[in-house]
Order: structure tokens, then C-alpha cells, then sequence
């Protein structure tokens, strides 16, 4: 699979860029705004990399990794590039208060925004991964959801490669629920200086 990770110089992506390189099962182009910091990544990681609009034209699945203030802003301005390909949606809508980190949204999610805005279907997913346990290579249960398309297909094919378990938890509205589970995470990982990740029992 040809996957272009939109926002692969950032913490996130660089650490998926690198996990996936690893396994060596598919072909990674880490994308940015800036082609020679996509570049310079790209070449650390023994991937390709270039702009953003050049890494997801003849991708098989995009994996949008920006930060979640971008995430929106983003879509917008590559709803062109991607057009029709299948994304996969890894933000989370979070607020940071004085008490800790909260959900970011009373109603809907990102992704569920980012599927308005592009052509394409899209997925969501990885949320409770952290880019330190994708490195380490011991992140939990990988929970995907959205539609019954191509774009929750590749995606849970993609998270296969990436944890024991792919799980789908659900069409694209459960986003919800998985982003604020990113708050929790946070929360928990912040309290016991720990990288936590999500393991569902009772499953085979």
C-alpha cells in the first residue's frame, strides 16, 4: 500500500513514518508545507517525502497526521490533491485547562468535519496511540472507525501492521467517543508519567 502521511515531519507522523518503515510492508511518503523539512525527514527515515499536495497525488491511503488545530484548515486546502483516495483521520479535538485535558467538543468530532469538507471517505482511528509506544513498538488495540468503505478497509489493514489487534469500534460518528478517549489517555499518561495505551478484553 502507497501511504502518504500528511504532517509526517510532526511528532505523530514522524514516529507512524518510522514504525511503518520498520515493518517494511508498504510504501511511505512522509509529507509537509515545506519541501525541504519533508525532505530532511524522508531521507533521516529512509522513506520519500515532499509537499503535502505532492505526497497524496497516487496514494493509496492518506493519513492525515497535523496537529488537531490544523487538521480542518488542512483538509480544506488538500481537498483537491486527495480528492477521492481514502483517509485516515488520527486527530483528536482536545482543550487544555488548569485542571488537565478535556474534550474539545461538545458535539460532533474532527473527523466527522474533515468528512464535510473532502470527497473522499474517511476513517478514524489511532487516537489512543502515542508516538513514544508507536516507536517501541507496543501501542495496544488499534479501535478504527467509520464507514463501510474503502477508506475503513485500508485502515484497519494499515493498523494491523501497527499493534496485535485492528478493531472496528463503528462507523465514523464513534470518533466522538475516541477522541475524547485521547483526553483520558493524556490524563492518565500525565498522572503516572506513563505512555498509555488501550487493550479490550474479552475479544479472541
Amino acid at each position: 500500500m502507497k501511504v502518504a502521511i500528511v504532517g509526517g515531519t510532526g511528532a505523530f507522523g514522524r514516529a507512524l513514518a518510522k514504525r511503518l518503515q520498520e515493518v517494511g510492508t508498504d510504501e511511505v511518503l512522509v509529507g509537509s508545507r515545506e519541501a525541504e523539512r519533508a525532505q530532511a525527514t524522508a531521507t533521516e527515515l529512509g522513506v520519500a517525502g515532499g509537499r503535502n499536495e505532492e505526497v497524496v497525488s497516487g496514494a493509496d491511503l492518506v493519513v492525515l497526521a497535523v496537529k488537531s488545530n490544523a487538521t480542518l484548515a488542512t483538509a480544506s486546502e488538500l481537498a483537491a490533491a486527495i480528492g477521492t483516495t481514502p483517509v485516515l483521520c488520527v486527530a483528536s479535538d482536545l482543550r487544555f485547562s488548569a485542571e488537565g485535558v478535556l474534550p474539545g467538543r461538545h458535539q460532533g468530532s474532527l473527523a466527522e468535519e474533515v468528512a464535510r469538507i473532502l470527497r473522499a471517505p474517511v476513517a478514524s482511528g489511532l487516537q489512543s496511540f502515542a508516538a513514544a509506544n508507536l516507536v517501541e513498538g507496543d501501542s495496544g488495540d488499534a479501535l478504527i472507525c467509520g464507514g463501510a468503505d474503502r477508506a475503513k478497509e485500508l485502515s484497519l489493514e494499515l493498523a494491523g501492521r501497527l499493534a496485535d489487534r485492528a478493531i472496528d469500534v463503528g462507523p465514523l460518528e464513534n470518533s466522538r467517543a475516541l477522541e475524547g478517549m485521547t483526553a483520558v489517555i493524556l490524563n492518565v499518561n500525565k498522572r503516572y508519567k506513563a505512555h498509555a495505551g488501550i487493550r479490550l478484553t474479552g475479544l479472541p
